[in-house]
Parts: C-alpha cells; structure tokens; sequence
C-alpha cells in the first residue's frame, strides 16, 4: 500500500502545476470581454485621445514621431497590468469566497503553485500584448525591429507583474485593499516609467527616480524591441528586471511555503 504523505508523482507535479495554469487561463478567457476586448479598446483610445489632444503638435521624440514612440509604451503599461490583475484579483477572489482551500489542499508544492499562478498572468499578458501589437501595426504601421527583444521584455515584464499579483493577492484580505495597491502603487509605477515620455526631459533627480523603477526598464526595452529607440541599453534593462523577477518570485515562493495570510 501507498505511504500517506509520500509524493507519487515525481519529484515535480507537473500535471497538477499544468492543471492549475490551465484553470487560471480559462478563468480569464471565459470573460475575454472585459479581459482581452476591454485592455484593447482602452488602448486605442489612449491612442486617439492624444492623436487628437497633441499629436500634430508635438514634434518628433528621439527621431520618431509621437505616436510612433507612445505605441510600445501604452502596449507595454496595459501588458503589465493586466498580468499583475490576473493573479491578484484570483487569489483575492478565493480568499473572499472562502475556496482558497481547493488550491492549497492538492499536491502542489509552494514552486508549483507559484509557476501555476505565473502561467495564467504570463499568457494574459501575451495574448492582451499580440491583440494591441496587432493593432498598432494596422493603424500605426508600428511592427518590431528587434522582435527578440521587445518578445523578452514582455514576458519578463508578464512574470514580474504576475509575482507581484501574488504577493499583493496573498497580503490583501478583500478588493479594497487590493484597489488600494493597484491605485497607490502599481499604477503610479505604471505611469511614471516613461509610457508617455522620454525621460531625457526630466530633471536629474527625476531621472534617477525612474532608473529606479523597473517598470521603465520593461517599458524602455518593449519600445527598443518595437522602434528601436530607447532611453538606456536594453542589456542594463535585461539585468534589472530578470534581478526583480528573481526577488519577487522568491518572496512568492516564501509566503506560500509559510501559508502567510493564506492558512490559518
């Protein structure tokens, strides 16, 4: 007879982790409405709103028109956001409904449970990122220059934001304070990262800021890879955020092991 306790399936689950990334993306195709649809729309409207707003009257940024530079930019912001949403909104969703025991309960080691969790937020930050790439070459004629690159950054980018969903799905009780890190936290990162500007035209200590902040690594590497301009080196950027991947990914794995905020 089998041993209670004792691992019959290898030294990794992989049908359970598979199982789990499976659910998580399907949890998010089922209302691709407000999942892919609604990221796209906002985009372009993004897009039309500074068309009309400023687009003929703002010159060129470093030597590429406007709308041009703000593509990558607002492609990447809604990438990030959206994996970041996946994963967090899952776990408090569960926490909120009283069946984050049906996750913690299957054979799944703390490792698998984060790759499953990373799985679901990595392809909606894919799918979400070809829906509006697509786009932006049909009405922009924005395609890629340096496609491994700019493929790179969004999937590091999708694995970061989707660990920090999990650490702010595990620390957040209810949706209110998950709002509260979303609008606080995330989304300021977001917008002061270099998605609408170059960061050249801000002053020294502004600079700095940014070059502490990840999401302009992601962001700057997105649009090197899509127009081949950017404020750093896209090797400094690979550096910073695979370093943050690896930092958040072990806080993940740490307080699931724990079962911090998430078992009794």
């Amino acid at each position: 007879m089998n041993e209670m306790g004792v691992r019959r399936f290898g030294r990794v689950n992989w049908l359970g982790a598979w199982t789990l990334m499976i659910r998580e993306i399907r949890r998010f195709v089922n209302v691709w409405l407000q999942t892919v649809m609604a990221p796209l729309i906002n985009a372009g409207l993004l897009l039309m709103i500074f068309t009309i707003a400023i687009g003929s009257q703002r010159g060129d940024v470093m030597g590429v028109d406007f709308m041009t530079f703000l593509a990558p930019g607002i492609l990447t912001m809604t990438v990030i956001q959206n994996a970041f949403a996946n994963s967090s909104s899952s776990l408090v969703s569960a926490k909120v409904q009283g069946n984050i025991v049906d996750t913690l309960m299957p054979p799944l080691s703390a490792a698998e449970l984060v790759a499953g969790y990373i799985g679901g937020a990595v392809a909606r930050g894919l799918l979400v990122g070809v829906v509006i790439a697509a786009g932006s070459f049909l009405f922009l004629d924005v395609g890629l220059v340096h496609a491994g690159w700019a493929v790179t950054f969004i999937l590091l980018g999708s694995i970061l934001m989707g660990g920090l969903g999990i650490i702010a799905g595990i620390y957040a009780n209810k949706f209110d304070q998950l709002s509260a890190i979303t609008n606080f936290l995330v989304t300021p990162l977001a917008f002061l990262s270099g998605t609408f500007y170059s960061i050249d035209a801000l002053p020294p200590f502004m600079q700095t800021l940014s070059h502490a902040n990840p999401f302009f690594y992601i962001i700057d590497g997105v649009r090197f890879g899509m127009i081949g301009v950017s404020d750093s080196s896209p090797w400094t950027g690979l550096w910073v955020v695979t370093g943050s991947c690896i930092v958040v990914l072990a806080i993940c794995h740490r307080w699931m092991r724990s079962g911090y905020r998430l078992k009794a």
